[in-house]
């Protein structure tokens, strides 16, 4: 870092104050001197300009007086200018941001107006940057009680402050988030358009600008977390507020001159898109259009500027972005100039609709004809916008063999080995956090329960939702989504040394993966023959746990090994960045990968073919609905379980007081492998026996080594332990893919409650842990005899109740054409006659 950067701060900062100003000028001399007409969203822009040269004004003046030379070194008779001149920067940062990204996105609104998920997204983009630039405004504002500590150089006694560091690090996640969400939104439209190579990269590199303020934002966090660095060196984390800034004036300086940049480039970037119009007056050829199709028209005979040279209408050219178009003859009306065009620069909507009727012959004059003959060519509700861009409907997962199911399902596999791979470098790192933060026990359990607590939320409401409404790739990709944002959260938290940072950090990873697990796991098992559902999820899950085996190694002997303080701490926070980038580029390219969907009607089909009509009751609750639910109470007690098991096992291991060179950290590693291993042994036992069979010799091994580790000690003990691990190993997949069978047009559903029972392990560790305290660590296994015994009741019950054992035993070739439909012999045959059909396993079915 440079010991007085005063210099490249000042020129820095000017530079790219005085290029965004050029680039604002050029877009209001395009949008008032070609296109004649401003929107909403032009007075946005300049609302932002006005809003970055006061923002930006207040670090040169802080400049000038001395911020950025050492504290020594700045004269007494300035610090109370740089007070108040860093304060203004402080408040300005957020409404300078806010503006800039309000204008952007109202611009969005103004293209595509028939995509509803377009437009659902640029509103819930909207409304994030204006409520979190409002809220973190006044939280700048009101930093310090009383207020007007904020200007005093040395905080009395009586006051307090919020740290403006802390303030700025907090709004990083909000700012990435945004940033990538405004980057990505218009890319699917772009990327499908019907548009020659050159003139769609163009369009997409125009837009993919905003790229740059990402980059940009991280090298800004990086300042910030050397100053939080430098923070702790010299106030002894004491608050710095505005006025203690000085303290810190090199590293300040630094931080604030990329906060300009940021807010700067955010300015170049709103705008480039903007300078179509003069860009095709000065230089058409650099964007694909001929000049004189630019030029003034006159001649009450010439056809409109954009429609000269126009052939068919998949050779659309940027040109016809212009949103006005002639009704009737072409030689009613004079062509439109450039001066004439109503020009959003580069409205796709308007270009959609152009190039729709360009593509058919015009019989008499549009509705919609204005006083002097001229239609603007908006996007209408009615336009087709499939007419536009390429879509193609996707295949029905049911209806795939194994040969062609095995693509998606290695797609889709990949994310399993994503969340495993992740999350257990994040739980490794989140270890070291609690023992460099000093959190006992209780809280660490806190921090485990917050996690779980997304699970119980998100896949009932957010993941149904969009499951049912727009199906297994949007589910995937609004996860992945959902978990990078959880992910960014966390990369902050350690900085900050902040306890509920991580319980909301870890609540939104949670929520993340609760979407991910609703559309994942049930994908897995639907995608393919269905009767081997179970091997499927099976196989998927033990790369996943592979996975989380590898990852905790690698992030032990390599990421995170000499993290023992939290400046050590800070290095590792780019593995967070870098988890939640991969998590969106994966999404990225979901959106663009063929994923096969499952009907609800296909899905009623097949489970009319094996279950019946549905009509069998039990204690007059059907029996299908009696399945889920002792399913699902089933699913929240093993994960329970299991995570009693997780986070009690290095207890045990510790307690049994063994003579080992193996570390407790080594005899869980060896307990996740077996984890893994057991799930590849349930895959190939599956093959022999039924579902139902194995889950009750899993819930039989759990209750059994569960007791058998209860009542031993020593390295007896910890070898029941990991014995309990390789029988609870297939219970999961092997339980949720047995609830889903028979649930037909519900199955989508079904998915969602069993990714919420997940949730489960959020609150019964804290019983086994307040047992451990007071009994001592082998007696709180009793709290994991109860659970797994109160569990086997579900498989007790599937193997004894005929109506259960109809409706989830697999049925082999159950597609025997590529028709789902049943036919009027099997919906009149008996119950005795569909037993023999659904009675066989795997390779026990004829």
């Amino acid at each position: 870092m440079l010991k007085e950067p005063r210099l490249a701060v000042l020129v820095v900062s000017a530079t790219i104050f005085a290029l965004a100003t050029t680039f604002v000028a050029l877009r209001f001399y395009s949008k008032i001197m070609i296109v004649k007409k401003l929107r909403h969203h032009d007075y946005w822009s300049l609302l932002a300009w006005i809003i970055d040269f006061a923002f930006s004004f207040s670090l040169f003046y802080a400049t000038a007086k001395g911020l950025g030379l050492p504290a020594a070194d700045i004269k007494p008779e300035n610090r109370a200018s740089i007070t108040r001149a860093t304060f203004t920067f402080t408040v300005l940062y957020n409404p300078a941001l806010m503006t800039v990204k309000t204008s952007i996105l109202v611009f969005y609104l103004t293209f595509a107006r028939g995509e509803k998920l377009f437009r659902l997204g640029t509103y819930v983009t909207l409304f994030v940057v204006n409520v979190s630039g409002l809220a973190l405004t006044f939280l700048t504002i009101f930093q310090c009680r009383p207020v007007g500590s904020v200007l005093l150089p040395t905080l009395p006694a009586t006051a307090s402050c919020t740290s403006v560091i802390t303030l700025y690090l907090s709004s990083a996640p909000v700012n990435i988030i945004t940033d990538i969400a405004i980057l990505f939104l218009p890319m699917p439209i772009l990327t499908k358009m019907h548009l020659p190579r050159r003139q769609k990269y163009i369009l997409i590199i125009t837009f993919g600008f905003g790229f740059f303020v990402t980059v940009v934002d991280v090298i800004r966090i990086a300042y910030l977390q050397d100053a939080v660095t430098e923070t702790r060196l010299t106030s002894q984390s004491r608050p710095i507020h505005s006025g203690t800034l000085i303290s810190i004036s090199s590293s300040a300086a630094l931080s604030f001159m990329w906060s300009v940049v940021e807010v700067n480039m955010s300015v170049i970037c709103t705008n480039v898109p903007l300078l179509k119009p003069l860009i095709a007056r000065i230089m058409p050829r650099m964007i694909g259009v001929s000049g004189k199709r630019h030029g003034r028209t006159t001649g009450a005979g010439n056809p409109p500027d954009e429609m000269q040279g126009i052939g068919p209408s998949t050779n659309i050219s940027l040109s016809a972005i212009d949103p006005v178009n002639h009704s009737g003859s072409r030689g009613d009306h004079p062509g439109p100039s450039d001066e004439d065009a109503d020009d959003d620069s580069a409205d796709l909507g308007a270009q959609m609709h152009s190039e729709r009727r360009r593509s058919k012959p015009r019989l008499g004059s549009s509705a919609g004809v204005t006083g002097n003959g001229v239609q603007s060519a908006e996007f209408q509700p009615g336009v087709a916008f499939v007419e536009f861009v390429r879509l193609k409907r996707p295949k029905n997962m049911l209806k795939l063999n194994n040969r062609e199911s095995l693509a998606p399902i290695a797609l889709v596999t990949l994310v399993f080995w994503l969340w495993g791979f992740s999350y257990g470098l994040l739980g490794n790192l989140s270890n070291h956090l609690q023992a460099v933060l000093g959190l006992d026990t209780w809280e660490s359990l806190g921090i485990h329960a917050a996690y779980f607590s997304g699970y119980l939320v998100s896949p009932v409401t957010l993941g149904r939702w969009v499951l049912k409404g727009w199906g297994y790739k949007a589910t995937l990709i609004t996860g992945l989504s959902v978990y990078a944002c959880g992910t960014l959260i966390f990369w902050p938290s350690a900085v900050l040394s902040s306890f509920p940072a991580f319980i909301v950090s870890n609540f939104i990873v949670g929520s993340g993966l609760g979407v991910l697990e609703t559309a994942a796991n049930s994908f897995i098992a639907l995608c393919g023959p269905q009767e081997n559902a179970e091997i499927r999820l099976n196989i998927s899950q033990a790369i996943q746990a592979i996975a989380s085996v590898v990852s905790p190694l690698l992030s032990e002997e390599v990421l995170f090994k000499n993290v023992t303080n939290v400046s050590a701490l800070i290095n590792a926070q780019w593995t967070y960045l870098g988890i939640a980038f991969f998590d969106l580029l994966l999404a990225a390219a979901l959106y663009y990968l063929p994923i096969p969907e499952a009907p609800d009607d296909d899905l009623e089909q097949i489970a009319i073919r094996c279950r019946g009509d549905g009509s069998s009751k039990m204690l007059g609750v059907p029996v299908m609905w009696l399945t889920l639910s002792l399913g699902v109470g089933s699913l929240y007690l093993y994960v329970a379980g299991q995570e009693v098991l997780a986070t009690s096992f290095e207890s045990l291991v510790a307690a049994s007081n063994l003579r080992s060179n193996l570390t407790a950290f080594d005899y869980v590693t060896i307990g996740h492998t077996v984890f893994a291993v057991g799930r590849f042994l349930t895959a190939l036992a599956l093959w022999f026996l039924k579902p139902r069979w194995i889950l009750m010799i899993a819930y039989t091994g759990m209750v059994i080594f569960s007791t058998l580790c209860l009542k031993t000690s020593g390295l007896t003990a910890v070898a029941m332990g990991l014995l309990i691990y390789l029988f609870e190993s297939g219970a999961f997949s092997t339980l949720f893919a047995i609830c889903l069978r028979g649930m037909g047009k519900h199955t989508k559903t079904a998915a969602s409650l069993l990714a919420s029972a997940i949730g489960g392990g959020a609150f019964l560790p804290f019983v086994q842990h307040a047992v451990s305290t007071s009994h001592g660590v082998s007696y709180s296994y009793s709290v994991l005899v109860a659970i797994f015994s109160t569990g086997a009741i579900f498989p007790l019950y599937l193997n004894l109740v005929p109506a259960a054992k109809r409706q989830v035993d697999p049925v082999a070739h159950v597609f025997e054409d590529s028709q789902l439909q049943v036919s009027a012999s099997e919906a009149d045959m008996t119950l005795g006659e569909r037993d023999s059909r659904c009675s066989g396993g795997i390779l026990l079915n004829p």
